[in-house]
């Protein structure tokens, strides 16, 4: 079998990206400034590909820009465990301290550093002071900031109140800063996350630009999928399943290159219930964890998602009345735009009202199955949160119609489209 082009289980090559161009010219309009950015996604979004392209020195002169006075640093907070600054301070010399090269005063300063039992910011600072000597400045890329800003043993709110300040600090007030640029990645918004803010002072990440990153677009979803001969209405059927997450669409498209290679080689008819069945298989942990991420509310409201576009297409034809699920959404803005902003959901375009639909039909047939087989206690648990979006006489109807498993839609059902454009979707 030939290479596979598609990247499943680690950061896409920057040779293999696809997209994302506005945010790479916010990124490196920052770092040429020398400010500070906080790129923020939910999981799947591309957070670790994304830096791993901000690191290659190809990319930068790509861009028009020269690498060579840029001692380019790429860590993860993941790799210091358990968490604490010191720890902090010591992964980033030692990234650097690897990084200089043809620089060895600079790399023994940093060593006989590193030989301390605890390193500060100072000690940090006085390292971007000698690189401005030398012309240089350091672009840090930090992954999974997330951890900085969760407790652990070693650190409590206090040391991470100091720690924030300390970075702030660093990045905008102490000698050095000038001679730097950060670019942090989190799961949500940064002004979510962290210690309690103190009103006397600023917010530990006003320094920071903010950059989402959202669901891919259909130009990108093309680009990432044209590696592969196919019909334009096979290409939108893969997007349907997999929804506009790079890291389902990387699954989906790794799944569908190996399905078709090995079905050429024995001479085959691609066979779509197998191509499903497998990427079902591949992606449950990825949507148990999704599901798990969300709020009771949350969940409520995607189960609502699903019933309402189920609305008449079950098997014996169910009927139940959500004519009120535009005003639910009304009072829901908060939990749809979180919804929205980690690829599960989407408008439905042209849509009059706050209509919504599932952005992977996996994910929603996951979500239906995961209702049906949900226990007693669970069902109590859940009416208990349906009852503050719905009335009585709702909840009941939809309680009636969740008790026929058999209902559940078969998979040509759910997947009409794409078992449409399998078997003769290839150029």
């Amino acid at each position: 079998m030939s290479n596979n082009p598609f990247v499943v289980g680690k950061p896409v090559p920057p040779e293999c990206f696809v997209g994302r161009e506005y945010e790479i010219a916010v990124s490196f309009s920052q770092i040429s400034q020398r400010g500070h950015l906080a790129i923020w996604g939910g999981p799947g979004m591309g957070r670790s590909s994304f830096l791993d392209l901000l690191a290659s020195p190809t990319i930068w002169k790509e861009r028009g820009l020269d690498p060579s006075n840029a001692v380019i640093a790429l860590m993860s907070c993941k790799n210091i465990y358990p968490f604490t600054p010191s720890a902090f301070w010591r992964e980033v010399l030692s990234v650097v301290k690897d990084k200089l090269e043809n620089e060895t005063q600079l790399q023994a300063e940093i060593e006989r550093l590193l030989e301390r039992e605890q390193i500060r910011r100072n000690d940090v600072n006085r390292i971007l002071q000698r690189l401005g000597k030398k012309g240089k400045f350091l672009v840090l890329l930090v992954d999974d900031f997330d951890v900085a800003l969760q407790e652990n043993e070693k650190y409590t709110e206090a040391n991470m109140q100091r720690f924030l300040s300390e970075c702030r600090s660093l990045a905008v007030a102490s000698t050095g800063g000038k001679y730097l640029s950060t670019v942090i990645t989190t799961l949500r918004r940064p002004n979510e996350l962290g210690p309690k803010l103190n009103p006397n002072a600023s917010p530990w990440y006003n320094h920071y630009l903010f950059q989402s990153l959202k669901p891919l677009n259909n130009w990108e979803i093309e680009q990432l999928l044209r590696v592969i001969p196919m019909t334009p209405t096979l290409q939108e059927a893969i997007g349907e399943i997999a929804g506009r997450d790079p890291r389902l669409l990387q699954i989906a498209g790794f799944r569908l290159y190996a399905r078709l290679e090995t079905d050429r080689k024995a001479n085959k008819i691609p066979d779509v219930q197998v191509f499903i069945k497998n990427f079902e298989i591949e992606t449950k942990h990825i949507f148990q964890n999704t599901w798990n991420r969300c709020s009771e509310v949350e969940k409520a409201i995607l189960m609502l998602v699903t019933l309402s576009d189920l609305k008449g297409r079950l098997h014996q034809k169910k009927h139940f009345d959500l004519s009120n699920l535009d005003l639910i959404f009304t009072q829901r803005e908060r939990e749809l735009k979180s919804l929205e902003e980690q690829g599960i959901i989407i408008h439905k375009q042209g849509a009059h009202q706050r209509e919504y639909s599932f952005a992977s039909l996996i994910m929603q047939r996951w979500v239906m199955q995961e209702v049906w087989n949900t226990d007693n206690q669970l069902v109590r648990e859940r009416e208990r949160v349906f009852i503050k979006l719905i009335s009585h006489k709702q909840l009941s109807q939809i309680n009636s119609i969740l008790q026929h498993k058999d209902d559940l839609l078969s998979t040509v059902e759910w997947f009409g489209k794409l078992f449409a454009a399998f078997p003769k979707g290839l150029i």
